[in-house]
């Protein structure tokens, strides 16, 4: 692993910074390190005070706890912005186009671009929701794209999150902590603004409402619980949309049809944004032991009588194998070239590529491909022998569970920490909206980033902190929306490579 470029600094270090940055390096040299360090306590002080909290599963002594938050923002040109938002766009709209047809035509089978087992025998797909078609045809309404920066103009896709991508409060709560601890940036900078999301999120529910719901559909938001490990994003989501926030408890289903139960009666329900997974969303059609569900909901899904968002089986399109296939996926239904590349994949099951991955434990990222939150994974150059023998065992054992991928450079950004500004690594996760008719790159995103000196996991659950993220607009205002294709024109017309 070379040298890291660092987003602010450059390769110059602090007395050499990036031209375009010039200003926000002389910002963070001229407020004392005591001042930076009030602020940050002074953030910190509110998110505990609002109860924006996390909690670490299995963790007896911290179960809840802020998530470190870091003064010094993230910076993105409008120019990389734009650039950006055309290649998530894209991959988003491909990503659509996958989930309709690996539950409807399954063309892409047919073709030979995909392995028939990496999809049947894949615990994440869901042969129950095979030939359902959702409102609009629309399964990935909200997607979290986590990208990694190597170079000044080298972004890759490290993952995709189609199921239930979680940290826009914190894009949120972030903004308003800066906007009011470091005003001075947002009158030197034009930063683009990202507190319209809530809009923009109840607009996309809104819009793929079954087509029977009226002018104005009944939203709501459904979530396990306060004991989840987001709950505060479900309340913070409900409240700012100005939706019900609900548990399984308070729906029912008659006849195929949702309705909430409120103290005046029972109020018809078109459009879930759920945040239970799909194991536990209804003990009908999945576990029946699930006392999270909701008895029905995929009846009534299947009758098209609601919305769910996102849609149940999207896991599939998370899965790490299913990841590495993304640039053959996305030629198959944009028929076009991947505008964001992957990060190079060997995938285990190979026997050429398990091989090498055994010869190069000590130089390569192991993860599991259905793995999530930095567990179950190998950082080679930092592991301990012990622990890549445990992962050569493990490899051998079931190859078909991981993939491996090199220990890329990750690109920093200066991090207050106790010693003053050093750089630590980051990682990026934009949120794209896909509604019946548009699709919107909310212009910025969560920015993690690693605490500890050296280290690569970024994961909230593993440590790590977040980072506001600066879009900033040059003459005008980013514009990161299109017309959406419809979901069924791009599957439809997309008949070969």
């Amino acid at each position: 692993m070379g040298q890291a470029f660092d987003e602010i600094w450059g390769q110059g270090g602090p007395d050499d910074p990036r031209a375009d940055l010039a200003a926000l390096a002389r910002w963070m040299r001229e407020v004392p390190p005591h001042e930076l360090k009030r602020r940050l306590q002074s953030a910190e002080a509110t998110f505990r005070q609002l109860g924006i909290t996390f909690a670490v599963y299995g963790d007896s002594e911290a179960a809840e706890r802020i998530i470190p938050f870091d003064i010094v923002p993230r910076v993105f040109m409008a120019d990389e912005w734009a650039r950006l938002s055309k290649g998530l766009i894209q991959r988003t709209q491909a990503i659509n186009a996958f989930l309709d047809d690996i539950y409807g035509e399954r063309r892409i089978l047919k073709a030979g671009v995909l392995p028939p087992d990496l999809i049947f025998g894949n615990a994440q797909f869901r042969p129950e929701i095979a030939g359902i078609r959702p409102p609009h045809g629309v399964w990935a309404h909200i997607c979290g794209i986590d990208l990694v920066r190597t170079g000044p103009d080298e972004f890759f896709v490290l993952e995709d999150n189609a199921r239930t991508p979680s940290g826009v409060s914190y894009m949120l709560e972030n903004r308003e902590a800066m906007i009011r601890l470091c005003p001075e940036l947002f009158r030197n900078f034009r930063v683009a603004a990202v507190d319209s999301y809530p809009d923009k999120l109840l607009e996309t529910m809104r819009s793929v409402a079954p087509p029977g719901a009226g002018a104005h559909p009944t939203c709501v938001v459904l979530t396990p619980g306060h004991f989840n490990s987001a709950y505060y994003e479900h309340s913070f989501l409900a409240d700012s949309m100005g939706v019900e926030l609900v548990e399984p408890a308070d729906l029912l289903v008659d006849d195929d049809v949702v309705w909430m139960q409120t103290i005046a009666g029972r109020v018809r329900v078109d459009v879930i944004y759920r945040r239970i997974d799909d194991d536990f969303i209804d003990p009908v059609v999945f576990r029946p032991e699930s006392l999270l569900g909701v008895p029905g909901l995929i009846a009534a899904y299947r009758a098209g009588n609601v919305a769910l968002v996102n849609a149940p089986g999207n896991g599939i399109a998370d899965d790490k194998a299913i990841y590495s296939y993304m640039p053959e996926i996305v030629r198959f239904y944009a028929e076009s070239e991947p505008l964001l590349p992957n990060v190079e994949t060997w995938r285990c099951r190979e026997p050429d590529a398990l091989k090498y991955v055994l010869d190069h434990l000590d130089e390569v990222v192991v993860k599991l491909v259905d793995g999530s939150g930095g567990y179950g994974m190998l950082v080679g150059p930092t592991a301990s022998k012990q622990e890549i023998e445990d992962f050569r065992r493990a490899l051998i054992a079931e190859p078909q569970r991981y993939i491996a991928q090199p220990t890329l450079a990750l690109s920093t950004v200066p991090t207050l920490t106790d010693a003053g500004l050093a750089p630590r690594h980051v990682d990026f996760r934009p949120f794209v909206l896909t509604g019946a008719e548009t699709v919107q790159v909310v212009p910025g995103g969560l920015t993690r980033v690693a605490l500890k000196e050296g280290s690569l996991v970024v994961n909230s659950s593993q440590g790590g902190g977040t980072k506001d993220s600066f879009v900033l607009m040059d003459d005008g205002p980013v514009q990161s929306q299109v017309q959406a294709q419809s979901m069924g024109g791009m599957t439809q017309s997309q008949g070969g490579r």
